[in-house]
C-alpha cells in the first residue's frame, strides 16, 4: 500500500476509534445520569434513536444492535419498562410482533442530556460544504458496509476463535 494512502488510513482508523471511544464515555454519562447501568443506558439510547429517525426496534433488532442474547435482552427490556424508561407496543398486524418504544417519561431527560451534543453538531455540520458533507457520508456508509460484510464474512458464531 502506497505510503501516504496507510497513514491517511491509519489517522482516520484513529479518529474513528477516538470518536468511539469518546461517544461510549458519553453514553456512559447518561447512564451514571440516569442511574442505569452502561448496558441499559446503550439500549436505551438505542431505542431512541430508532424512533428519531422512524424506525422502532423489535427486541431480536435490539438484541442484534447490542450483541446480546435474546433472554438478557429480555432481562434488560423488563429492567427498561419497570423503570418506566420503555414501553412494548403491538403496532403490526401480526399481534406477536412487538415493539419497543421509549416511555413519554424518558423523552425530556432524554432530550435535555443529548440536546447539547445534538445543536455543537448541528452547527459543526454547518461550517462544511454539501458536496464535502455528501462525501464524508458516502465514506460512511461504504465503510459501514465494508465493515458489515467483513464481519458477514466471519460467519454467525463470533465465539469461534482461529486454530493456532
Amino acid at each position: 500500500m502506497d505510503g501516504g494512502v496507510a497513514e491517511r488510513s491509519a489517522r482516520l482508523l484513529d479518529g474513528l476509534r477516538a470518536f468511539g471511544a469518546l461517544y461510549t464515555d458519553f453514553t456512559g454519562r447518561f447512564a451514571a445520569w440516569l442511574g442505569l447501568n452502561s448496558t441499559d443506558a446503550t439500549a436505551l439510547v438505542e431505542i431512541l434513536y430508532a424512533e428519531d429517525k422512524g424506525t422502532p426496534l423489535s427486541p431480536t433488532r435490539l438484541s442484534e444492535r447490542l450483541g446480546l442474547t435474546t433472554g438478557a435482552t429480555t432481562n434488560l427490556i423488563n429492567r427498561l419498562e419497570k423503570l418506566g424508561h420503555v414501553v412494548r407496543t403491538r403496532e403490526h398486524a401480526d399481534r406477536r410482533v412487538v415493539t419497543l418504544r421509549s416511555s413519554p417519561r424518558i423523552e425530556r431527560p432524554a432530550r435535555e442530556f443529548f440536546g447539547p451534543l445534538g445543536a455543537h453538531f448541528q452547527a459543526l455540520v454547518a461550517q462544511y460544504e454539501p458536496a464535502e458533507l455528501d462525501r464524508f457520508e458516502d465514506f460512511l456508509h461504504r465503510l459501514h458496509a465494508t465493515m458489515g460484510d467483513l464481519l458477514a464474512d466471519q460467519g454467525p458464531d463470533p465465539t469461534t476463535r482461529p486454530r493456532s
